[in-house]
């Protein structure tokens, strides 16, 4: 065998041979996040739903968007390219006892709440369920 040759023995012979390693190790790892993943998120949304549903006097702290824009490509055709973005909304209220407690929500509720607002704050575990301001 030649001493140039890639798929011989030498040093060319073991970087070839480690890739499939290095991809499986890969793939191994990538689906054992989506697992935990997975796991985690059933987890939380078992303990929500075994979680009483509580009524309690909250104030409105803060509020907050997270903008996600993701780019999606079309092969090689630029012009069928687009980008696309989602939006999550999160409040965070404040509780009598001075802990604060941050909840997504939809857009059409985010919109209607203001910094300051007082109300009837309603959640089951992690799981924003309504706001009812009172007027003061």
């Amino acid at each position: 065998m030649s001493p140039y040759d890639p798929f011989g023995g030498g040093a060319f012979g073991a970087a070839f041979s480690i890739i499939p390693v290095i991809v499986i190790i890969g793939f191994v790892l990538v689906f054992g996040m989506i697992l935990v993943s997975a796991v985690r998120g059933a987890a939380q949304w078992n303990k929500n739903n075994h979680s009483p549903v509580l009524t309690v006097d909250a104030v409105v702290r803060s509020k907050r968007a997270d903008v996600s824009v993701h780019h999606h490509h079309n092969g090689d055709n630029m012009a069928m390219d687009h980008t696309s973005s989602s939006t999550t909304y999160y409040v965070t209220f404040e509780v009598p006892s001075g802990n604060r407690m941050e909840f997504s929500m939809s857009g059409a509720e985010y919109g209607q709440l203001v910094e300051g607002d007082q109300g009837q704050l309603t959640f089951q575990g992690t799981r924003y369920k309504g706001f009812a301001r009172t007027l003061n």
